[in-house]
């Protein structure tokens, strides 16, 4: 259920999935993360893709690819050496500060640095807990509904790719992570389909919005699962 919603926001939002996912796959099975919501990070930007693939920030994700290859061996190092619950803490802190920014804001500098800055953080928090949408999507929140989804789901679809062969260098991605991953597709799939109807109505201008109410969302939900495991 919680792939399935988590799905039916990405696939409206353009991220979302990890962040309704992580918190519930973490209490049930902490012993196949981050690389089960890895294999589903990758596979759901494939469905936008196929229908929006044309709206990509090439430009815009050359840079965020750029930061989070090192943001990626850094989360590694974490994953291996770091509490996983410290790390949770410090990112849903992070968020809930970006987002009470931005909120006051007409929109971020969308430039090389802020979208590497963002890539580079994401690397961090997506290979360490699965997590990695909210530092991109919060610089791209002013974008329009297409280009937002394209751009984020081609970036996760690499990255995802990319967390995936590092957590297998470092011997953290358990053969059970793999086939738990593949037997969420199947809700995965069905939330994305599910979504067709709120991306037309979130285009009408409502992106940003969403975008921000998801995120801290995300970083309550995150805290407190951090708090109650």
């Amino acid at each position: 259920m919680a792939v399935f919603l988590g799905a039916v926001v990405q696939g409206s939002v353009g991220f979302g999935l990890g962040l309704v996912g992580v918190p519930v796959l973490t209490m049930l099975d902490p012993a196949v993360m981050p690389g089960a919501m890895q294999v589903v990070n990758m596979t759901l930007p494939l469905f936008t893709l196929a229908v929006e693939w044309r709206r990509v920030d090439w430009r815009g994700l050359g840079f965020a690819l750029l930061g989070r290859l090192p943001g990626s061996v850094v989360g590694a190092v974490i994953v291996v050496y770091v509490s996983i619950h410290a790390l949770s803490v410090f990112v849903a802190v992070m968020v809930l500060a970006a987002v009470g920014l931005t909120a006051r804001a007409v929109s971020l500098p969308r430039n090389g640095v802020t979208i590497t800055s963002a890539g580079f953080v994401s690397g961090i928090t997506g290979t360490a807990t699965g997590i990695g949408g909210p530092p991109v999507a919060l610089v791209y929140q002013t974008a329009k509904g297409p280009q937002i989804r394209a751009t984020l789901a081609m970036f996760f679809f690499l990255g995802a790719a990319q967390s995936i062969v590092i957590l297998a260098l470092v011997d953290h991605l358990p053969a059970r992570a793999l086939t738990t991953g593949a037997a969420l597709l199947v809700p995965m799939i069905l939330g994305f389909l599910v979504s067709g109807p709120l991306r037309r109505h979130l285009d009408q201008g409502k992106v940003r919005v969403a975008i921000l109410a998801v995120a801290a969302a995300s970083a309550l939900g995150l805290i407190g699962v951090t708090l109650l495991t």
